[in-house]
């Protein structure tokens, strides 16, 4: 019962329009179902995190409005802290089913050689296309199994075997994965050397590989000194910084405090000091922005040298960001002590 309700909730949360565009997705990160209770879970809970937010930080203020004024306010603030609430969950949840995607699209790209080399044997012993192709589904091609799975059961349904093998090159944002499937359809339908056709393939596919690989090999000098930089440097800099700051700011306070911030009587002129407007917590909340905001960016990076694609960064942005802000931390305790001894004024 329990099920059914939260399910009713989630589906009438997501506008008609948007479902079947969700289902595909899914499809892609290989959920076959469209998760509707997960998405009324998540809505009541957000709910209740809304109201508590509403009665412990805003109620105070807005109940010392007119009865008329309070209930438009309410209503405002609740929708828009809901709002704001519903709008994380669903990005945190759309960037966890891109990087799911991801993963899958790689792996699919990594097994796809191989289960072309076993539809090439079986060709090459006699067996028609189709049947070369269902003859080679093997439980440890994982993913790909599954998904040549599907195109089979597609073809037993009536389906063309091209439409089919359409349908799975462009289910993925893959352009190996489409032109292989373009290729396999180009010759099945002209009726030429399919068997030449996959072993070409197979053998463009492991030197792109080989290459990929080697590329990345050849970047490795470069991503050790950006993940040092983000890592290391980065942070002690900041930890150094906040400590000069701290050091300056004391002494620039002793001597406005010595002055009184008048004049000093140095040949008439009045030396006027003020003190800095910007605290040392001031100073730390912008160092661990800064931080945070570069470990990002600098894992992005990483992920474009390496992978040449983004996506693949987003696994290096935790790491990166729990070292940085650790080393900054543990540089702060370290220069506290080494500058402590130090007195101004």
């Amino acid at each position: 019962m329990a099920d059914s309700f939260l399910y009713v909730i989630g589906r009438s949360i997501i506008p008609k329009r948007v479902r079947p565009d969700l289902r595909l997705h899914l499809l892609k990160a290989g959920y076959p179902e469209v998760p509707y209770t997960l998405f009324g879970t998540l809505f009541l809970l957000a709910s209740g995190i809304a109201y508590a937010l509403f009665i412990g930080f805003f109620y105070r203020e807005l109940k010392l409005y007119a009865w008329l004024e309070f209930g438009f306010l309410s209503f405002v603030t609740f929708a828009v802290t809901m709002f704001l609430l519903i709008f994380v969950v669903f990005v945190v949840l759309y960037f966890s089913w891109n990087i799911r995607i991801y993963r899958r699209t790689k792996e699919l790209e990594l097994l796809l050689p191989d289960y072309l080399t076993l539809v090439s044997t079986n060709l090459k012993g006699g067996m028609s296309f189709e049947n070369a192709l269902w003859n080679a589904i093997k439980p440890e091609f994982g993913i790909l199994a599954n998904e040549i799975g599907l195109v089979s059961k597609r073809v037993m349904t009536g389906n063309e075997v091209a439409d089919a093998l359409v349908e799975f090159g462009m289910k993925y944002e893959s352009p190996t994965l489409r032109r292989t499937m373009q290729l396999l359809i180009g010759e099945v339908e002209s009726g030429g050397k399919i068997v030449q056709t996959i072993d070409r393939i197979i053998s463009d596919m492991k030197k792109t590989e080989a290459l990929k690989k080697e590329m990345s090999a050849s970047t490795v000098t470069y991503m050790i000194f950006i993940g040092m930089l983000i890592a290391f440097i980065c942070p002690v800099l900041f930890a150094l910084s906040l400590q000069l700051f701290t050091l300056t700011s004391s002494f620039v306070g002793n001597i406005a405090g010595g002055t009184g911030g008048g004049g000093s009587g140095l040949s008439g002129a009045a030396l006027s000091v003020a003190t800095p407007t910007i605290g040392r917590d001031d100073f730390r909340l912008f160092s661990i922005f800064a931080i945070a905001v570069i470990s990002v960016f600098s894992s992005i990076i990483i992920a474009i040298i390496e992978k040449g694609e983004v996506r693949s960064g987003l696994k290096y942005i935790p790491m990166f960001l729990v070292t940085s802000l650790t080393i900054y931390f543990i540089s702060i305790g370290v220069f506290g002590m080494l500058f402590g001894s130090i007195t101004l004024g």
